[in-house]
């Protein structure tokens, strides 16, 4: 589990739920059926409609990709791939087949049985490359079935509003219940930007984090698999590959310096 993630939603709804206890309001006056019933089931509907079944399938395992902590050691992959560099130097790349076979990693795998069968060098990285792309694309398509969910989810709040209105309007006979009325058509909308901004947004940008980790832990693998085929030496392989990690380091700590020069403009 990514308690980050977990986390990040408690905080997020805590935070607007006490807020809004902590000026009076009641918890039990923010729960709406109805307006519930509009904006979730208005939201799964659009997005529904905008998807193929084969997409929408992916939805639990969106979440679980939001949710599950994936543990990526780029060092250790490296060791790894140097290890086997220097046993193919020595004994011949056949040498590593059984260990391919046994490897739990299925892209590393058909990159190294690819590499034992001797594949031509450009296949090899055509095919991984194929892979990646296949890769993308699917996480591609798993963000993007929450950022739509995340763009109607207001609108469809707007329309519960809209549609609450039209019912108190509808019925002016009763001026005591107007007000009452008027605040349960309005909590319509904040389920539906409530829920875009705290939920269905944040966890498509999750989700694109994550294949980007997984797409650079990827890139790395194909550029070990490449030099082992092409027999480079294993010390320099080393060093090929540790640029990838100076790289996640660089973006980070430029991720720090532009937050911090943010902040202080703030």
């Amino acid at each position: 589990m990514d308690l980050a993630t977990l986390l990040g939603l408690i905080i997020g709804l805590g935070s607007l739920i006490g807020g809004y206890m902590w000026d009076g309001g009641h918890l039990l006056a923010l729960f709406i059926p109805s307006a519930i019933l509009i904006v979730v089931g208005g939201t799964i509907g659009a997005v529904v409609v905008s998807f193929p079944t084969s997409t929408l399938k992916k939805a639990p395992k969106a979440l679980a990709v939001a949710f599950k902590q994936t543990e990526r050691d780029s060092s250790a992959t490296i060791d790894e791939i140097v290890d086997m560099a220097s046993i193919a130097r020595r004994e011949g790349v056949l040498a590593l087949e059984q260990r391919a076979l046994e490897h739990p990693n299925p892209f590393l795998r058909d990159g190294l049985m690819m590499v034992v069968d001797g594949t031509d060098p450009e296949l090899t990285r055509q095919i991984l490359e194929l892979e990646m792309d296949s890769i993308e694309h699917k996480n591609d398509s798993m963000s993007k079935m929450f950022e739509s969910a995340g763009g109607y989810s207001p609108t469809m709040g707007i329309i519960g509003t809209v549609l609450g209105l039209i019912h108190v309007l509808g019925n002016l006979t009763d001026p005591e219940a107007l007000a009452p009325a008027i605040a349960v058509a309005f909590a319509a909308t904040l389920y539906g930007v409530m829920l875009a901004n705290v939920v269905y947004l944040p966890i498509a940008n999750k989700i694109k984090l994550r294949g980007k980790e997984q797409i650079s832990e990827m890139e790395l693998m194909l550029e070990g698999i490449l030099a082992l085929q092409a027999g480079e030496n294993p010390q320099l392989i080393r060093k090929k590959l540790a640029s990838f990690i100076h790289e996640k380091k660089a973006d980070s700590k430029n991720s720090g310096e532009v937050g911090a020069v943010l902040a202080e403009e703030g």
